[in-house]
């Protein structure tokens, strides 16, 4: 729980340290803040600095806001966003995707150091620095009368293999012990196992599925062998000189995947409006499957780090630093309300000699506001079937 609690800690603070970027950088080229808020309004409470500008805590912990002074293209009174030059409004917006990028490389190095969680296939490192902290499956608890309990498997022990008939399957990791162990039930096997510095092995016979499947529709359902494995041990990879090496490596690996995953939920966006226009209920259906699963909000995040916070620290950063890049990345495209969206909205404007009026920028970034709000709705609605 208090690993949760950090993590979603962590979260907000990716937000806020967003918009310290934006309001860092607004006042060092001149433009007045109004207010920087932590959370969403309605305010909960809220002082006035020294400087001038207001600092606040409102009710929807969700992220932060900085307030600048005349943020309309169009104004042009000394202290105003508007009025700055599109040099100064360039950085401005930028700077809090530079801060969410150089605190996933941050904690990308960190976590380089200290053992990184290996996640993705053909994850990133530097070989001829990287020692590699095999996965295991150590046991956290065993079930009294369960057949591992019979065996004498106690907390602690490090389940290396599960064998019947002659033939042998190592455990790679934790997830590997619900299949090997449903694919024997009912059987006899070989367990190999390490306690302390030895190796043993002792034989067990494994529940049956009828039982396991009886026992799902009681309040005290059971496993085939019987044991809760502790979830912390994943494989890890951990470097020392090339630790800042290996963030590039890996700020560049999840970078494509962010891209590769986007390109397949806007395929299947195109499929699900190709199939709502045809009539065709089966691509629609296929395509709806396609988008929902290359994305995830609110609820997919808490979800994540719900689970997560079993495997340990380390999986608790990875996943908060990869957040960090996805922020960094989404706020950079021409998406209308993000800050790459106002971005290339002005930089459009200056570019043909025309600031926009700021009835029309309130229309686009409201239009792109309102989008963004009922993209967030259905992802959250796919999330709660999703996970609950």
């Amino acid at each position: 729980m208090l690993l949760l609690i950090i993590g979603l800690l962590l979260f907000v603070g990716l937000v806020v340290i967003h918009e310290f970027g934006h309001f860092i950088m607004a006042r060092r080229n001149g433009v007045d803040v109004e207010e920087f808020g932590i959370g969403f309004p309605p305010r909960l409470w809220g002082r006035k600095t020294k400087g001038g500008w207001l600092f606040s805590i409102n009710l929807l912990p969700l992220g932060g806001f900085v307030r600048m002074k005349g943020e309309h293209d169009d104004a042009d009174e000394k202290g105003t966003f508007g009025a700055a030059s599109l040099w100064a409004k360039t950085k401005i917006m930028a700077a809090g995707v530079f801060l969410n990028l150089v605190t996933a490389l941050i904690l990308l190095t960190a976590l380089a150091w200290i053992g990184m969680p290996q996640i993705i296939d053909n994850q990133f490192t530097v070989k001829s620095d990287t020692k590699v902290i095999p996965a295991k499956v150590v046991i956290d608890q065993v079930e009294k009368d369960s057949p591992a309990d019979r065996a004498g498997l106690k907390t602690g022990d490090a389940i290396v293999a599960i064998g019947t008939d002659g033939k042998e399957k190592t455990l790679a990791s934790s997830q590997d012990l619900p299949a090997v162990t449903r694919a024997n039930a009912g059987r006899e096997v070989v367990v190999k196992y390490v306690r302390g510095d030895q190796e043993k092995s002792v034989t067990t016979t494994l529940r049956t599925k009828a039982v396991i499947d009886a026992s799902l529709k009681t309040d005290d359902p059971k496993g085939y062998l019987g044991v809760v494995p502790d979830a912390a041990y994943i494989a890890k990879q951990r470097s020392t000189w090339s630790a800042p090496v290996v963030a590039l490596g890996l700020t560049k690996q999840f970078t494509e995947l962010t891209f590769q995953g986007l390109g397949r939920a806007l395929a299947g966006l195109g499929g699900l409006l190709a199939g709502a226009a045809t009539g065709n209920d089966t691509a629609r259906s296929n395509a709806q499957k396609q988008a929902s699963e290359q994305v995830s909000g609110p609820v997919g995040i808490f979800y994540v780090l719900k689970e997560g916070r079993l495997l340990g620290f380390e999986f608790i950063l990875l996943v908060i630093a990869i957040i960090s890049l996805t922020l960094a990345i989404m706020n950079i495209l021409p998406i209308p309300a993000l800050d790459g969206g106002r971005l290339w909205l002005t930089l459009i404007s200056h570019g043909i000699g025309k600031p926009l009026s700021q009835e029309k920028e309130e229309l686009i970034n409201g239009i792109g506001f309102l989008v963004l709000m009922v993209l967030i709705v259905l992802i959250t609605i796919v999330d709660v079937k999703r996970f609950f």
